[in-house]
């Protein structure tokens, strides 16, 4: 066949694991998966449709993949993701330079649809974006040392603000046989760390099992022997569980970290969000988490400037900043999506909800450095991701750092360090907000 695809995944890691999915899917029909876009007979746009920034994005790319088309750089664009499957009609009649479009519940025909662009059709396919979860493949987009699993699909929760639901469909759980069979198999291709994600991975089973599997997987997962790291995303507050809590405590394996989007704390814009928790049970959480899960890093996203949000519910959620020390929080201005109950509030001026967005990050600046501060003459376990030859230092990962959203380590060695190999780094500084210092001997 020798046919080339070129893929570009945008947005998160639930939808990179779809892009990893499609790649394997297309090299098993015998199609060449380039590294780059250049020479590709097809260019896949994996889009996020999430909000505004995500959008613009998708049409970036989409923009300068019809450049390359022009030059004769590359041949076909199709696009899929959340962005085809919110806007199915509009992408092909607004964006000439696409030759197609999949929706999220279509992942699966990604091959047909790749056969027929080829022959000159023009595709537009939308499956059920409520079917089952297929199984399938994977080729790994992040370096080997470390691979999402996805347990999950879709969402139920239906806040105010957000159109995932309508573009995800309802949340659907893989079976707790397949997420371990995948995670083992992950293992053995030497993944070292292990990060479980979905829309909302403490829903995780309730849908199949009619009961909370997401501290059984995680029990099982830790049995999994190649695992060293296995770290937990998205984590709903109404949702965390006795079981659960105690599960990452007790699992050394299960790193102490964890991606708990709360969005605000002010109980009328935690209404107005229909988000299920309150102030008070917020405060209980958080209170217990520090308690029971000692060392435990926090990471939250919040909304600012959302409808009914004025300066005295602004300054309770900077004032419940400054109490409970967050240790990583993403800040993100009120974005009115077209189909949310959200945007048919009246809603702040932009440029409030955006300033608003900036206090808070200058706040978390604050937080970071009394974080980083305590970091100084302590040892910690660092994941080699890399070697910068032109300063001769190394850098990493603790336990506090996601992969691309969080800080690294740099440290210098006097022994080689290989790439996805676990070393102790002693802290002495911080350079450019990020931990410095040296490895210790083994």
């Amino acid at each position: 066949m020798d046919k080339k695809i070129g893929m570009i995944s945008l947005g998160c890691a639930k939808n990179q694991v779809n892009a990893e999915q499609m790649m394997y899917l297309l090299q098993e029909a015998g199609y060449d998966i380039l590294p780059t876009v250049e020479g590709a007979d097809v260019v896949i746009i994996n889009t996020c449709g999430f909000i505004d920034s995500a959008k613009s994005e998708a049409i970036d790319n989409i923009l300068a993949m019809g450049g390359l088309k022009e030059e004769g750089v590359i041949g076909k664009i199709l696009v899929t993701g959340c962005l085809s499957q919110r806007y199915q009609q509009e992408i092909l009649t607004e964006l000439p330079e696409v030759d197609g479009v999949l929706g999220t519940g279509s992942y699966g025909q990604i091959v047909s649809a790749v056969e027929r662009l080829l022959q000159g059709e023009t595709v537009s396919l939308f499956g059920d974006i409520h079917a089952p979860v297929d199984e399938v493949g994977r080729v790994l987009s992040t370096p080997e040392h470390y691979a999402y699993l996805k347990i999950a699909e879709g969402c139920d929760n239906h806040c105010s603000y957000c159109v995932i639901p309508s573009l995800r469909g309802k949340f659907r759980s893989r079976a707790l046989e397949d997420c371990l069979y995948e995670a083992r198999m992950l293992a053995e291709d030497g993944v070292k760390e292990l990060i479980v994600v979905a829309q909302d991975t403490s829903r995780y089973g309730i849908d199949l099992y009619g009961e909370h599997k997401l501290p059984q997987l995680l029990r099982e997962l830790c049995k999994i022997e190649k695992l060293h790291w296995i770290r937990v995303h998205y984590l709903y507050p109404d949702e965390m569980t006795q079981e659960l809590i105690d599960t990452i405590a007790q699992e050394p394996k299960i790193v102490k970290y964890l991606d708990l989007p709360i969005q605000h704390v002010n109980d009328t814009i935690l209404k107005k969000m229909n988000r299920r928790s309150t102030r008070a049970e917020l405060d209980t959480l958080f209170d217990k988490l520090r308690a029971e899960i000692p060392g435990v890093v926090i990471r939250t996203s919040l909304i600012t400037g959302l409808p009914g949000e004025g300066e005295e519910e602004f300054e309770e959620l900077c004032t419940w900043l400054r109490k409970y020390k967050l240790e990583r929080v993403g800040a993100f201005p009120f974005s009115p999506e077209e189909g949310t109950a959200a945007a048919k509030m009246e809603f702040p001026e932009e440029e409030i909800a955006v300033r608003r967005a900036e206090i808070v990050s200058e706040l978390q600046s604050r937080i970071m450095d009394e974080y980083n501060e305590a970091r100084m003459d302590t040892v910690m376990e660092v994941l080699c991701e890399g070697y910068d030859p032109e300063n001769d230092q190394y850098y990493g990962r603790t336990y506090a750092d996601s992969p691309d959203i969080d800080g690294r380590v740099v440290f210098e060695s006097e022994r080689t360090v290989k790439v996805g190999s676990f070393v102790m780094v002693h802290i002495t500084d911080v350079c450019d907000g990020d931990l410095c210092g040296y490895a210790e001997e083994a």
